[in-house]
């Protein structure tokens, strides 16, 4: 029996079936963790959405496990992050191993003063169940709508037209803009016709989760990542175990090219090799299965009115932790843009900055995933020598144990040079996401995110401008909020005297030495990818 508790979610008649209408402005399809949070982002924006999915229970399976600082620091935003670090399992040690011993280590753990961890390993049903929860706090601005599968849908330039089934009826409706986060296997991006170009694996997985009372990891029960290359209980191949919550750990197992899925996922096939990893510890299996991977996206993300996100726009392989925290930085960027739009803030072209941001992060996300999993799975003599070269030398040659690729971990990509932008010089560059700090009895995440933010480090004057918060850190003023570096971090992440605009999703829109009204309009503006931008710049 698993150990979560999975539970159905129940179908509500929709009001068009009865002659009713719908006049949200974003249909979203797909309720896994990227649907959700795009939801979510948009109703604290106030904009009202109607998410379908053809299901009615979250993810069967750990599915996504590893989710990142930066992807913790926009669940915040979004209201969960909290209750996920609560849940999860905080880890920072990872230790790779040649055969039987272990030639490299290394630990994540950021510097002090930051409100989340490098790495927190939660399965994903929590997420999807905890952003449900959140969704649910929103029942004027997100109309949820299981067991509703979208079967058909047209654009029609000003809007796109859906075709849904249901249990009880067909009905179709129109929005404004259709959100694809139906997964790697779209069927919205079938309909259109749109193929991935990248890489596909031959190479087989199995993943196994066990649940285990007995701890692995020593006397200390430090939950660690492990990653063997050539075991000696699976020789000839790679394998991986971390801990997740609830005492269920994670086995990932390459198998060989050859190997019959159908048969590798079987407790006959599968029980003894998660005994030659565990030993005589007693463990119950809790789910399993086999898989491959790709690493591929599509050549655009936006198609006039139909956007896509997460698994629907690119895949990655499972190692490096890439392809559900890719998702959520794709909400974080699309959700603050499409928001302004419908408010009449900004036009429609914005839509396409985030084709060009998120692409752009996305082959950042494959370029790595497809290095790892080369390395992991070498395809030519040459990788194979170059892999077995850099084992071998790990052992006792410090520069090696730098070489090798066990998965480069998630990490944020820069916009730096990108359209929305304002060139300038600073500790922190314009285009690079925020970097958090304690400040006054909380953290500058929650102080920035969310919204236009021009935050002052230091003695620099902040100009009063329509729609744009202001607030000051290490400083005393009368007509903004001021909060002190609580440790002094801050001010030197960021430096003193300066004057930061951020975007709405965290990252640095523009820099200021001596910050002016006209200045920051202007960086405002073209943040908005307002023409008037290139005027006023």
């Amino acid at each position: 029996m698993p150990a979560y508790d999975y539970q159905s979610q129940p179908f509500m008649r929709p009001p068009e079936l009865d002659g009713g209408r719908t006049d949200a402005p974003v249909a979203i399809v797909g309720a896994g963790p990227i649907g959700l949070a795009m939801a979510i982002d948009l109703a604290q924006r106030g904009i009202r959405s109607v998410l379908l999915d053809d299901n009615n229970v979250v993810s069967v399976g750990s599915r996504a496990i590893c989710w990142s600082k930066r992807t913790l620091e926009i669940f915040d935003r979004l209201g969960v992050g909290e209750r996920m670090l609560e849940k999860g399992v905080t880890w920072k040690v990872g230790r790779i191993f040649h055969g039987d011993e272990e030639v490299y280590s290394f630990d994540l753990l950021p510097e002090d003063g930051h409100k989340y961890p490098a790495f927190i390993n939660l399965q994903q049903y929590y997420v999807e169940g905890y952003l449900l929860d959140r969704a649910r706090e929103f029942p004027e601005l997100i109309d949820i709508r299981f067991l509703n599968k979208v079967v058909d849908h047209e654009d029609l330039g000003q809007s796109v037209r859906l075709s849904v089934e249901t249990p009880e009826g067909n009905y179709g409706f129109e929005a404004q803009y259709l959100i694809a986060c139906d997964g790697a296997n779209s069927s919205t991006r079938r309909r259109m016709g749109l193929d991935f170009t990248g890489q596909t694996f031959e190479e087989q997985f199995l993943i196994v989760d066990i649940e285990m009372q007995d701890s692995p990891f020593g006397a200390e029960d430090v939950p660690e990542r492990w990653f063997w290359f050539d075991p000696t209980f699976h020789p000839g191949r790679s394998a991986l175990l971390h801990l997740q919550p609830d005492n269920i750990y994670r086995i990932d197992l390459q198998l060989g090219r050859g190997a019959d899925a159908r048969e590798e996922a079987t407790e006959e096939k599968v029980i003894p090799r998660v005994k030659a990893i565990v030993g005589d510890k007693p463990f119950r299996l809790d789910w399993l299965s086999v898989y491959k991977f790709r690493c591929m996206k599509l050549d655009r993300f936006v198609h006039g009115r139909v956007i896509f996100a997460g698994d629907s726009a690119h895949v990655v392989s499972p190692f490096g932790a890439r392809g559900g925290n890719g998702g959520i930085q794709d909400v974080d960027n699309l959700g603050w843009k499409l928001a302004a739009v419908l408010a009449g803030k900004a036009d429609h072209p914005i839509i396409e900055t985030y084709h060009d941001e998120r692409s752009h992060g996305s082959a950042e996300n494959i370029k790595n995933s497809t290095r790892s999993t080369n390395f992991m799975t070498p395809k030519t003599p040459i990788e194979a020598l170059f892999r077995a070269e850099v084992l071998r030398m790990a052992h006792d040659q410090p520069f090696a144990r730098r070489l090798i690729n066990s998965g480069r971990l998630s990490l944020p990509c820069s916009l730096d040079g990108f359209a929305l932008q304002t060139p300038g010089a600073a500790q922190v560059q314009p285009g690079a996401p925020m970097v958090d700090a304690p400040v006054g009895n909380g953290w500058l995440i929650s102080l920035v995110q969310g919204d236009f933010t021009l935050v002052g480090f230091g003695n620099v004057a902040l100009p009063d401008v329509p729609d744009l918060r202001r607030i000051g850190i290490g400083q005393s003023a009368t007509d903004y909020p001021c909060h002190a570096d609580t440790e002094g971090y801050a001010l030197q992440r960021y430096g003193k005297d300066i004057a930061y605009l951020f975007r709405p999703d965290g990252h640095v829109a523009a820099v200021f030495e001596a910050p002016t009204e006209t200045g920051i309009r202007a960086a405002m503006n073209r943040a908005l990818g307002r023409e008037s931008a290139w005027e006023t710049a």
